[in-house]
């Protein structure tokens, strides 16, 4: 699994103007390659004049999805530049579509490919990104008497809480990077005088 990834940090919209052309492009976080395609689906239906809808997306911290559309715009000048514009920005788990209203002037495939790569990496920017990082989920048992104390310290050090479940003991969830599990397993013993429980989970991504 990759250690990190990039992706986009909300839904936005960026707009410019090339040529007497308006170049509309959406961005979108995607988890899944259907969430891609509906997001897909959704733009274009808000924009059902326009001469061209193309996309892009990337699923999978690997980019093992990838895929791209020029929507009637000449082979490889739309959908291709803004995957690659995606990619270079090593951009995960997104969706981007760029609409396109032709105002007369033809750019040619150089200027299409310009305008496409250009007006996702101009989103990016104006939209914003975020790092998210591999951790390993793990999970605490504690009893009562020194769960709320323990969880306090969690947070005060900055450890990812996931969760905090309340049953005859107390678990609390929690990410950790793969390089800390060990001292974590040290400072865990000390901060509870050697009573809590401690078990690795999968693994999964987080905030950076």
């Amino acid at each position: 699994m990759q250690d990190q990834y990039r992706t986009v940090a909300r839904e936005g919209v960026h707009e410019t103007e090339i040529g007497r052309s308006r170049f509309i492009c959406a961005l979108a976080p995607a988890a899944t390659e259907a969430e891609a395609q509906r997001f897909v689906d959704r733009i274009r239906r808000e924009h059902p004049t326009a001469t061209h809808n193309c996309f892009a997306y990337v699923v999978g911290a690997d980019a093992s999805v990838q895929k791209a559309s020029d929507d009637g715009e000449p082979g490889g000048t739309a959908g291709v530049p803004m995957l690659q514009m995606l990619m270079r920005r090593e951009i995960r788990y997104a969706a981007a579509v760029v609409t396109r209203y032709y105002g007369g002037v033809k750019l040619g495939a150089g200027g299409l490919i310009r305008a496409y790569g250009g007006v996702v990496g101009e989103a990016l920017d104006e939209i914003g990104t975020l790092t998210r990082r591999r951790f390993r989920l793990a999970t605490v048992t504690v009893d009562h008497q020194r769960a709320g104390r323990l969880e306090n310290d969690l947070r005060a050090t900055g450890r990812a809480v996931r969760e905090v479940r309340y049953a005859e003991a107390v678990t609390i969830g929690i990410g950790l990077p793969d390089a800390e599990v060990d001292a974590f397993r040290r400072w865990l013993a000390d901060a509870t005088a050697g009573t809590a429980g401690f078990e690795l989970g999968g693994e999964a991504y987080g905030d950076a």
